[in-house]
């Protein structure tokens, strides 16, 4: 499982660090924030831009917060000193810089008086994660992502504070991707953290709702907001409560879903017991969604003893009349693992009990009989009219990014099928997805392979294996002729009986349009 859930938050006060201190939370007028964003602008501050400087292999080793080929990347002679590297060592590397470069690469006064950055004996370093974006949906110029620093890039590691408020993360990036990107009236990010999921949303809602229940967390999603000049209704309090009587036609979540922490920090977990959250969620959330409304979520739940697999989270889809969910199953982890995992996400496999958290955690999950967990993807969307819908896809195997556009295809697929019985399929016209190829597999100098497998290289890039009359009619559909002209033309070819062969045909033939092989020509 990714780590990187983003954390819940909003709006102005003061923040208490892990010593107990209060301090204002960070902000920014709309001048300095336009002034700063002019500076990165102006410095080539920009995802290319960095990934340029430090190339592909020191970049992979700053993801995994080793920040050591990316320390000597920007230390070469030819790039010191320049404001795009002033600014990488300081949000990315969290290195001190030099006051003077500090101050030609950035509006030095703002960026301390907001509380970005403190200034020290000539030495200035950075106090929050300030990241370029460059997500396909972003503008020409990327956008600027704020969250707080994470572990240590020295090869020591801090426990992040408790209030802790995610920038990009890996569990963001994936909701980003497998969310639809057709234009809304309005839409939510319920959990926003630092707001990286809001941004996406203004770019095809028109009007954008984001909540937290962290104050610290909406404060950095308001400077988020303002670094890249965008609205955002940023709104405090827990789940649904911010938004209770309103409905969105697309409703997004990362919540903190990590299992059963003893020691809660809420970017990642929500201090209720094992996978209460997202149970509330799945519950509460559908009732929010305008007719045709989509609500996605990513998320963790558990296994028990004596459990099918999924079994726990299928039985969370909506029941009720015009919801269809599809719940995509991505990994699990055994217990430990899990754990494991997470404590180094938060820093805490460096805390002087980290041993006996471990341990506490641990004993946590066993004790409530935890077998494994789970980590997939929902997506509910709500129907004016028709019968619930709920389609579990077990698919832990590589797939294309961004997936929203096959996970659509999928909850279309499901509802079109279920709408017509097999005289119906007879009637529809079907044709195959330009990115599917045909393989064979069979013995050397075998007359008839033993196999055929028709593989999806796009999408969820499924591959299923058929049989010889099935390979012929998909390589027939063209979207021309009926399914039923084009079973009996291969009954004639294969020389069949078409009353034998047609059941069998049409079962395969819906196993192949559920998955996107074959799609229908006529509108759903």
């Amino acid at each position: 499982m990714t780590p990187s859930s983003e954390s819940t938050s909003t709006t102005t006060g003061t923040a208490t660090g892990t010593g107990g201190a209060e301090r204002p939370f960070p902000s920014l007028s709309r001048e300095d924030a336009r002034a700063l964003r002019a500076a990165f602008v102006r410095a080539g501050y920009t995802a290319d831009a960095v990934l340029e400087l430090l190339g592909p292999a020191a970049q992979a080793a700053l993801e995994r917060n080793e920040g050591v080929p990316a320390r000597r990347r920007t230390s070469r002679p030819e790039v010191a000193g320049r404001p795009l590297t002033t600014l990488a060592r300081l949000f990315l590397l969290q290195l001190p810089v030099p006051e003077d470069d500090a101050a030609a690469a950035l509006p030095l006064e703002a960026a301390v008086a907001g509380g970005l950055v403190t200034r020290r004996d000539g030495w200035v370093r950075a106090e929050l994660d300030v990241r370029p974006y460059g997500a396909d949906d972003a503008p020409a110029d990327g956008w600027y992502v704020v969250g707080d620093l994470d572990s240590r890039l020295d090869g020591t590691a801090r426990e992040v504070r408790r209030d802790h408020v995610l920038g990009v993360g890996g569990a963001s990036a994936t909701l980003a991707q497998i969310t639809p990107r057709d234009g809304v009236g309005r839409a939510l990010d319920l959990g926003t953290g630092g707001g990286v999921q809001a941004l996406h949303l203004t770019r095809h809602a028109g009007a954008v709702v984001a909540t937290d229940v962290l104050p610290r967390a909406l404060a950095l999603a308001r400077l988020t907001a303002a670094l890249n000049e965008v609205e955002l209704d940023l709104r405090e309090g827990s789940l649904v409560e911010p938004v209770a009587g309103e409905t969105f036609d697309l409703v997004v979540s990362n919540p903190p879903f990590v299992i059963g922490a003893p020691e809660v920090h809420t970017y990642r977990d929500a201090g209720l017991p094992l996978d209460t959250l997202c149970r509330q969620l799945l519950a509460e959330v559908p009732p929010l969604l305008a007719e045709g409304g989509l609500f996605v979520m990513i998320g963790d739940w558990v296994r028990l003893r004596g459990e099918q697999p999924h079994e726990r989270a299928r039985g969370w889809l909506p029941t009720g009349e015009s919801f269809e969910s599809l719940l995509v199953v991505r990994d699990e982890e055994d217990p430990a693992a899990y754990v494991s995992t997470w404590l180094r996400d938060a820093g805490e496999q460096g805390a002087s009990d980290a041993t006996e958290r471990y341990d506490r955690w641990l004993a946590g999950l066993e004790e409530a009989g935890v077998e494994a967990v789970e980590f997939g993807w929902f997506l509910v969307r709500r129907r004016g009219s028709g019968p619930a819908r709920q389609v579990v896809l077990d698919w832990p195997h590589p797939v294309e990014q961004p997936a929203a556009w096959w996970l659509s295809d999928r909850l279309d697929a499901e509802r079109w099928l279920a709408e017509r019985d097999d005289p119906a399929l007879l009637q529809a016209r079907l044709r195959v997805r330009d990115d599917v190829v045909q393989e064979q597999h069979g013995e050397p100098g075998a007359e008839e392979p033993s196999t055929i497998v028709l593989r999806q290289q796009r999408g969820q890039r499924a591959a299923d294996s058929v049989s010889t009359e099935a390979a012929a009619l998909v390589g027939a559909s063209d979207g021309t002729l009926p399914v039923g002209a084009l079973v009996e033309a291969v009954a004639q070819v294969l020389e069949q009986d078409p009353g034998e062969l047609r059941p069998r045909l049409l079962g395969e033939l819906r196993g192949l349009v559920r998955c996107g092989t074959l799609v229908p020509v006529e509108p759903g």
